[in-house]
């Protein structure tokens, strides 16, 4: 055998590709002739060929190895038929620790051309894939142009154009895996952006070809862009047409009529005497007869072939009375040949506007008929027109002053403005009625132009003699409301909004402040409510007016020596005054001493009679337990087989009575040093053994303390820790420390013991005693047990973190 270097050395002298495989038939090295084979990368190139072969290769490799392995002649190699025409035939041989495999390459056959051939000559893109690898195994130029780079795997195309060749996530589409030989090809259209920014609508036909377990996608793409543009340029014209309801016919008199073809929306539905869109489509006598006339001279122009514009009417069997407007053009075609468009457009819409025009005239006529203004209408000739309050007004009809001028329903006064030309300007003045009523009336009038060139004068009145009532009625209103608001016992003031100075207010704002009402005109909230307040109460105006909605606070005001309390109601008083008027914001204010003060006395009588209750109630807890175990420990002195498990019971029991013990003259949560030496003096009563203890932490252990949900689950969970610590220390001396720090608190318990032999703290089951109580009690977020060892001791670490723990509230805090 040759040494390893010689070895190499001989492969690359072979002519044939051979290929140096590893223990899994992976490859290792491959000479000269096998990289051109199998490309530049032959370990990738040699990784698709096994994955494009299949399991039939797959299978040969795994017989073959094993054969020569046991020293039997390995079977035949399946023959492999590459793209191009080429036929492989495989010998695996033994060169320890590797395998050789040398291929035997056989030429195509001539008889038929190459694929690669067929792809050069289709100016269509065309791909040849492994449909099981997705292998890019042959495509010509136009598909490169397509996708550049050279891809040589279906996923390195860009989506769109996956999606178009069938492939999505790794496989072929469900719908060519179902593709039978007799179904036609699979077609997918899209739009797709070539490499040069140009948008091409695609149609890939897609065909799975199936042969020796083998499946080759074959695809074919064409170019369908022109077809696309061309069938969206007819849609977009078929859709002008329709929308504009537009009839278009073309008239040769060599050819005759060219009728296009029908169109769904044309103005005429299709029927057996009436073409669509076509002038022979509009009958004789469907034409109203009105517009005969107009009919008649547009076939004469036809005849002619003479250019006109024909309006006229016909009354349509489905669609009714149709207004049409045809357009007749004669021209000249290449040759000179004679051509005539007619172009029917159906106007029905702009006959419909101008009768709706007529309507709206006379619903404004109707609406102006119904206003309290009066109107008048005068034209040259005199009073046109006059609405029934102007009717009412004045105490006639229309027909009484008909034509007659404007003067007839002022008094004899040459001056009067009905005698004066019309202007913008708003006039008052009295009138006399018809029947003899005279009254003052405020008004203006206005010219506008007439359809005849001529002007027509329009005035409006208005009776203000009603107002004059109204204004009287207003102002007696607002009299008999400052009479309230002045005698009422709220404190009512008015602030301008900008400024927040008081521009209005009453006595009892007044006796608020402690000043004269004269003094707080024009001043500041801090004037009303003190310079304390006064921030707080404009910072509270602001948001009144941003809020638009009703504002309540209250705030404290010295009086003397003592503080009332006045509640306030802000709200925003928007455009009350008018538009010249600025807008105002109102305060309602009212003093709530008295009730504030019984409602805080109710208050701490409740808490009071609580707290008392809470005591009462933790008290008895408390008796009630120690009976309880009293009781248990009689039953354990009875029943010496349970005494263990009640012992421990008893222990349980005894720790939930001390939280309740310490709870019976505590307010607020539980100071965690004083639960620590219950519990500890407890067990040590129970156990009847004495435990070193010590604590750190100076003031903090004063500070630190148990919410109240959290006290009886910890004391509970101390308990069991210092007595399982006694129970493994077999009467040796336990000690116990208390730990505290600004970050938390850490009870620490140490016992000479030793832990089991892979131990873990997690492994242990939540239970009723023992370690499986205390991390069923345990929070778990804010309380961490651990337990390692230390030499000849176990040490047993309890860190507690808010909010397990709390600072005292009756501690205060260190600035």
């Amino acid at each position: 055998m040759f040494s390893p270097p010689a070895s190499a050395a001989l492969l690359e002298l072979i002519g044939d590709p051979v290929l140096t495989l590893r223990a899994d038939l992976s490859a290792l090295r491959a000479n000269p002739a096998a990289r051109e084979w199998l490309g530049g990368d032959a370990v990738e190139g040699w990784r698709l060929l096994r994955q494009a072969a299949g399991s039939r290769l797959e299978n040969w490799l795994r017989e073959a190895a094993h054969a020569v392995e046991t020293g039997r002649p390995p079977p035949p190699a399946p023959p492999l038929k590459l793209a191009d025409g080429q036929r492989v035939t495989l010998h695996l041989l033994r060169d320890r620790p590797n395998w050789l495999l040398h291929a035997r390459l056989s030429t195509a056959d001539t008889g038929e051309p190459p694929l690669v051939e067929w792809l050069a000559l289709s100016p269509q893109p065309a791909a040849l894939a492994d449909a099981g690898s997705g292998a890019l195994l042959r495509r010509n130029a136009a598909f490169d142009a397509l996708c550049p780079g050279s891809p040589r795997h279906l996923n390195d195309l860009p989506d769109l154009l996956q999606a178009l060749l069938g492939w999505h996530r790794g496989a072929p589409l469900a719908a060519l895996t179902a593709q039978r030989l007799q179904d036609p090809p699979l077609l997918t259209e899209a739009e797709f952006v070539d490499p040069q920014g140009r948008h091409r609508w695609l149609q890939a036909r897609l065909r799975l070809w199936r042969r020796d377990g083998r499946a080759l996608l074959l695809v074919l793409l064409e170019d369908h862009s022109i077809e696309h543009e061309r069938d969206l340029a007819h849609h977009q014209l078929d859709a002008l047409m329709d929308t504009a309801a537009v009839g278009l016919a073309t008239f040769q008199p060599e050819a005759g009529w060219l009728k296009p073809p029908t169109r769904k929306g044309s103005p005429f539905k299709a029927g057996p005497k009436q073409p669509v869109a076509s002038l022979q489509g509009i009958s004789r006598d469907i034409v109203d007869p009105a517009s005969l006339p107009e009919f008649e001279r547009l076939q004469r122009a036809l005849k002619k072939g003479d250019a006109v514009e024909v309006r006229y009417a016909v009354r349509h069997p489905e669609l009714g009375r149709r207004w049409l407007l045809t357009r007749v053009a004669p021209g000249l075609l290449a040759g000179g040949r004679r051509s005539t468009s007619v172009v029917t457009l159906d106007v029905t819409a702009q006959a419909q506007a101008e009768n709706a025009l007529l309507l709206r005239a006379e619903s404004e006529r109707a609406v102006l008929d119904s206003v309290l203004v009066g109107i008048v209408t005068v034209g040259p000739d005199g009073i046109e027109w006059m609405n029934r309050s102007a009717r009412r007004m004045f105490g006639c009809e229309l027909d009484d002053v008909l034509g007659r001028p404007m003067g007839v329903l002022a008094p004899d006064d040459d001056d009067h403005a009905f005698h004066a030309e019309p202007g913008s300007d708003v006039f008052e003045c009295k009138l006399r009625g018809r029947d003899g009523r005279e009254f003052w009336v405020i008004g203006n009038a206005v010219q506008t132009p007439r359809e005849d060139g001529g002007l027509q004068t329009t005035y409006a009145l208005l009776d203000i003699d009603r107002r004059r009532q109204a204004e009287a009625q207003s102002r007696l209103a607002q009299a008999s409301l400052a009479r309230i608001i002045e005698g009422a016992p709220l404190a009512i003031t008015l602030h301008e909004a900008q400024s927040l100075r008081i521009v209005k207010l009453n006595q009892a704002a007044a006796a608020l402040a402690g000043r004269p009402e004269n003094a707080l005109l024009g001043g500041t909230p801090a004037q009303l409510f003190g310079d304390e307040q006064g921030a707080r109460v404009v910072a509270d105006m602001r948001e009144a007016l941003a809020s638009q909605a009703v504002v309540q606070r209250e705030y404290p005001v010295p009086a003397g020596a003592a503080t009332r309390i006045w509640d306030a109601r802000l709200l925003h008083l928007a455009g009350v005054g008018g538009d010249d008027t600025p807008e105002l914001l109102l305060m309602v204010a009212s003093d709530v001493t008295e009730q504030r003060a019984a409602e805080q006395a109710r208050l701490q009588a409740a808490i009071s009679q609580r707290e008392l209750l809470v005591r009462e109630v933790h008290h008895r807890i408390k008796n009630n337990l120690q009976g309880v175990a009293g009781l248990l420990q009689q039953i354990a002195v009875r029943r010496p087989e349970v005494a263990p498990v009640l012992k421990e019971a008893v222990g349980q029991v005894q720790a939930i009575a001390q939280v309740y013990g310490l709870q019976v003259g505590a307010t607020g949560p539980l100071v965690l040093k004083r639960v620590f030496d219950a519990i500890v003096g407890s067990v040590q009563r129970m156990q009847g053994r004495v435990i070193t203890t010590a604590a750190e932490g100076g003031a903090l252990l004063e500070d630190w303390c148990l919410p109240e949900a959290e006290a009886i689950p910890i004391a509970l969970s101390l308990n069991e820790l210092l007595g399982n610590a006694l129970r493994h220390s077999h009467d040796a001396q336990v000690r116990c420390q208390l730990i505290c720090d600004t970050t938390g608190v850490t009870v620490e318990i140490v016992n000479p013991g030793r832990l089991p032999d892979g131990f873990q703290l997690q492994n242990v089951r939540s239970g009723v005693s023992g370690l499986g109580l205390v991390r069923a009690l345990l929070p778990r977020r804010s309380a961490i047990l651990s337990l390692e060892q230390q030499g000849d001791d176990v040490v047993c670490r309890l860190e507690l973190i808010p909010p397990s723990v709390v600072h005292n509230p009756a501690i205060k805090p260190s600035s």
